[in-house]
């Protein structure tokens, strides 16, 4: 390779991608060992990468149990459900629950599990944007942020895809990542070996970790450039961040209204100084 070419594929390399340009979920959770890397954080009670810790998720599901009084044996979809950290804690509230996930491996972990504890949990593999799902749900979850890990065009996709199969007094509890958190993060560039202790590959590799603002759509990217000696793969992670009043006109334009907020999935009072913010939102 000459000097030139070096000079090329490195300034391409660094250069700051369109918002939205590319988009690579289905590499992040259907590759084999990283989709057992996270089974793992997912199944570790204290770690945060995949999942928050198990003490804050039965705080989370309690409050959700008691808010939509699932004793009552309420219809449950959880879109992210992962390994049914809160498709398990749900059912034993009472609720008659579906999960659904992209990642093959967390939803055979949660198939199993369910089996094994005696526990009837619907469970389906796939991309929650496509997969069939059935309809008459009282209530819809997406928990952790996911929210904000989807394009626009993904949101408004996935809204009118809830709204089809919530009952017409059916409702959303979802949470965001606020504006707050999106002014505490920062642009950066780290060139590691084996970067995360081995996340990306079984194999040695080289990682190239930068993460761009995007000011004006209030967006984070965080890119991954994995370097093998057989392959070279790019992971793009995006993050969304609302205020109350983008969250709140988004919910609007697809035909929902939001009728609660609070500063986190166990409900917390709302505060504008909060990390996270979570709503109620019903049918407009």
């Amino acid at each position: 390779m000459t000097n030139q070419e070096k000079y090329n594929f490195l300034y391409k390399l660094t250069d700051k991608p369109e918002v939205w340009s590319e988009y690579t979920a289905y590499d992040l959770w259907a590759d084999e060992h990283i989709s057992q890397k996270m089974l793992a954080y997912h199944l570790d009670p204290d770690s945060e990468p995949a999942s928050r810790p198990h003490g804050f998720i039965d705080k989370s599901a309690a409050w959700i149990a008691e808010r939509f009084n699932f004793r009552t044996g309420a219809k449950v979809v959880d879109f992210g459900c992962g390994p049914g950290l809160y498709t398990s804690r749900f059912h034993d509230a009472g609720a008659e629950v579906t999960g659904i996930d992209f990642s093959s491996r967390s939803i055979e972990y949660a198939k199993n599990a369910a089996s094994k504890e005696g526990r009837k949990i619907n469970y389906i593999q796939g991309n929650y944007l496509e997969a069939d799902t059935p309809a008459g749900f009282d209530l819809a979850t997406m928990i952790y942020c996911d929210y904000c890990a989807l394009s626009p065009a993904q949101r408004k996709r996935l809204l009118g895809r809830m709204n089809n199969i919530l009952k017409a007094d059916g409702k959303i509890f979802l949470d965001v990542f606020s504006i707050k958190a999106f002014d505490s993060r920062e642009e950066a560039s780290i060139l590691n070996r084996n970067f995360m202790d081995g996340f990306w590959s079984s194999s040695e590799y080289t990682c190239l970790c930068q993460s761009w603002k995007y000011m004006e759509q209030r967006v984070m990217l965080y890119k991954y450039d994995i370097f093998e000696a057989e392959r070279t793969r790019s992971i793009f992670n995006w993050l969304q961040y609302f205020n109350l009043d983008t969250l709140e006109n988004e919910m609007r334009e697809n035909g929902f209204r939001v009728i609660e907020t609070c500063s986190d999935a166990a409900g917390g009072t709302y505060s504008e100084d909060s990390q996270t913010i979570a709503v109620v939102v019903e049918k407009a």
